[in-house]
């Protein structure tokens, strides 16, 4: 894999964790060392910017030498054009070339306009990059709480098994000495043996959604810090949707990325275009020629050191027909910008409905940690009442076993609210395009370890 330049604090901070819980920041920084998908990004970025510097070259001084060593035969005896006016029967004449040429364009609107080109389609892969590793931040985060609410299933799954259990036994004791019917017996086997199902599914999730963060990372997924129970319940600010997407509009990665893409077909199809146009050149060039007579019925006999010369010349070229192509790269270039032009419509509105929604979800999952917070209140005085009520023979096992159910349900439901609400707060603000390593410190800041 390429590595990419980290400082040291920054690789010592990717290495294996050993003997505390990994932190939210942890996990970040071992994937960006790591991660396969932000590398090929940055891979990408980096090549498409050196089709900068190529469309220059074609602007900037072209500087070339040659030399070349010919031979032909002199056996007719006669006077040879070229030859340094040797006339001299048999032998072979051999001529030697040496030139430095140096050409420059004075006006090439196409080559001009491929460079503008050039420069805008290094500029959106620049915001794409960018994009890049905002999502990084967004899949970190993800898979992070993502571990921690299955974690917590398992948690609750184990705790609904146990305490089923204990009912199937409270009931199958209950049975044998005759103060129960075996109704209840099969009622609490069946929600035990539901339970014990649920569990198993709870440890597969997880250890799927573990995998899932090593992927990312590179590292085994030992222990992580969990949620505090003190979570602040603030709406975003400012408190108005329109002002949220009227920040995406203006600087979403992705949607700069999708205007300079734009501007890059603008500018192929005026090279299209200008292909037309007449194209001017310079060229000075400096050589020398040198002849010999080798093998003759005489000896050899050379005829000096060469002759030099220096050519100097401004060229006009001017296309006229070409078979049609300039006309059909114009229409192709045309159809590509309007394909640019409806794929940064499409990112356009993409991006206003993902703003919008995350901004309704972080409401939404507000209201949600309160209501189920309650419930889950309100889910314990039940079961303790329901308890209560079938020791003295008001309630049934199955009200009971019910209630457990309930409550298991509600801690579930707390506990993935929880996390959406941290998750969808960092999804508004990956809409708007200001996401960043600060907003990752911030919600580190609310973790804690086991028993802090």
């Amino acid at each position: 894999m390429r590595f990419k330049p980290l400082s040291l604090a920054l690789i010592l901070a990717a290495a294996p964790l050993a003997g505390r819980c990994a932190d939210l920041l942890d996990i970040y920084r071992q994937a960006r060392a790591n991660d396969p998908v932000l590398a090929q990004a940055d891979a990408q970025r980096l090549a498409i910017g050196e089709g900068v510097p190529l469309a220059a070259a074609a602007l900037l001084p072209q500087i070339s030498g040659s030399m070349s060593l010919q031979q032909s035969d002199n056996s007719a005896g006669s006077n040879q054009s070229g030859n340094g006016g040797l006339d001299t029967p048999g032998g072979h004449i051999r001529t030697r070339s040496e030139s430095l040429s140096l050409d420059q364009t004075i006006f090439n609107l196409p080559d001009i306009a491929n460079l503008r080109a050039a420069k805008s389609t290094a500029n959106a892969q620049d915001a794409a990059y960018t994009a890049a590793e905002q999502e990084l931040f967004i899949r970190v985060a993800s898979a992070y709480f993502q571990v921690l609410t299955d974690e917590d299933e398992v948690v609750y799954a184990k705790a609904n098994e146990d305490a089923f259990k204990k009912e199937y036994d409270q009931a199958q004791a209950q049975y044998q000495v005759g103060l129960a019917a075996i109704t209840n017996v099969y009622q609490a086997d069946s929600f035990y043996q539901a339970a014990r199902t649920q569990t198993v599914t709870a440890e597969n999730t997880l250890a799927n959604d573990k995998q899932a963060l090593t992927q990312i990372t590179n590292h085994p997924v030992e222990n992580l810090e969990k949620l505090r129970e003190d979570l602040p319940l603030d709406p975003p600010v400012p408190a108005d949707p329109q002002a949220w997407v009227t920040q995406a509009l203006d600087t979403n990665p992705s949607i700069l990325s999708q205007k300079y893409n734009l501007e890059a077909a603008e500018h192929d199809v005026t090279a299209a275009r200008a292909a037309r146009l007449p194209t001017i050149s310079a060229s000075v060039s400096r050589g020398r020629t040198t002849s010999w007579l080798e093998n003759s019925n005489f000896g050899n006999i050379d005829s000096g050191n060469g002759r030099i010369g220096t050519t100097v010349g401004v060229f006009l070229s001017v296309p006229i027909f070409s078979g049609g192509s300039i006309h059909a790269h114009v229409k192709q270039s045309i159809y590509q910008r309007d394909s640019a032009q409806d794929a940064l419509e499409i990112q356009r509105r993409q991006i206003v409905a993902n703003t919008l929604n995350s901004y309704r979800a972080v409401l939404a999952a507000i209201s949600q940690v309160q209501s189920s917070k309650a419930a889950v209140a309100s889910g314990q005085k039940a079961l303790d009442a329901t308890r209560a009520g079938y020791q003295v023979g008001t309630e049934t096992i199955l009200d009971v076993l019910t209630a457990i159910q309930t409550l298991t349900s509600a801690e579930s439901s707390y506990s993935q609210a929880r996390h959406a609400l941290v998750l969808d707060k960092l999804l508004l603000k990956q809409a708007a395009g200001t996401i960043s390593y600060k907003d990752l410190q911030a919600v580190n800041a609310l973790l804690q370890s086991d028993g802090s």
